[in-house]
């Protein structure tokens, strides 16, 4: 699949940034999607027709150093954090409420927003994320997982499950290919607007999906079982097969997971993650 599937990108000149955006526009429900470390805005090229087609207006961005988003140090501080840049994209946009999806790194971010500006979201989802908690518990948990071995590993080796590089050798090299534009080289990784703890998330007041991922070597299901434990009561599900990138992998699940929560965010005050299990 190719990115004609997204829409244009666009370009916002917001405090510190010239931010690349893409926006399917219309009258539906905002969802603004934000990026794993190693993508941009074109890892959602299988996410964007379907929320399109069930109505929602589908928004996504390249963070800043990514991609075609261009730091702008003359209109304002650098880095900046991620949260802030949404705010900024959502102000300018005049989205005062909005679905809210971060996969990976992106996940560390919608949680920090979600900590920030609660209020504004109607519905969080984090998938395959271990969240960048500064939790001593998680920290030594995340390095036991990620030795310097691990790291030394090719990003598609780290990050793209088994099943997948075996059966979509097209879809492996695409996802490669994208990895290869996502950061910037020189670009600083923008901080956390304050750090994520489980004091923070635990006063996240919207309805809240975690998905995690079977064949994660990053954050399998048993890491962040640990840190969702913290939040409210919340909507809790696995892909057994997939990787890392859970939603490039096994879009179709990922997808319906995602829709049938959407379509009825209020159910996940009903399901907890201390206990759950595949379904």
């Amino acid at each position: 699949m190719q990115d004609t599937a997204l829409p244009a990108a666009r370009y916002a000149d917001l405090p510190g940034v010239r931010l690349c955006y893409r926006d399917s526009g219309g009258e539906g429900a905002p969802i603004i999607l934000l990026h794993p470390n190693t993508g941009t805005s074109a890892v959602w090229e299988k996410q964007f027709p379907p929320l399109t087609q069930a109505g929602f207006r589908v928004i996504a961005f390249d963070r800043r150093g990514w991609g075609s988003s261009l730091a702008a140090p003359e209109t304002g501080a650098q880095p900046g954090s991620i949260a802030e840049d949404l705010a900024a994209l959502a102000d300018h946009l005049g989205l005062d409420h909005f679905h809210l999806l971060g996969v990976a790194g992106g996940g560390f971010a919608a949680l920090d927003f979600a900590g920030w500006q609660p209020g504004r979201l109607l519905s969080l989802t984090v998938a395959a994320s271990n969240g960048q908690f500064s939790e001593p518990d998680l920290q030594a948990l995340y390095a036991r997982l990620t030795p310097p071995e691990f790291k030394a590993l090719p990003a598609v080796l780290r990050e793209v499950g088994p099943t997948f590089r075996a059966l979509d050798p097209e879809g492996t090299a695409r996802w490669i290919a994208i990895e290869a534009s996502a950061q910037q080289k020189g670009a600083p990784a923008q901080p956390l607007r304050t750090p994520n703890t489980y004091e923070k998330i635990g006063a996240i007041s919207c309805p809240v999906l975690v998905m995690a991922a079977g064949a994660d070597l990053y954050a399998p299901p048993a890491l962040m079982r640990v840190w969702a434990a913290h939040l409210p009561p919340h909507a809790w599900h696995v892909l057994p097969e997939a990787g890392h990138a859970i939603n490039w992998e096994q879009a179709e699940a990922f997808n319906a997971r995602l829709l049938d929560f959407l379509s009825s965010p209020a159910r996940a005050g009903g399901h907890s993650g201390r206990t759950a299990a595949a379904r």
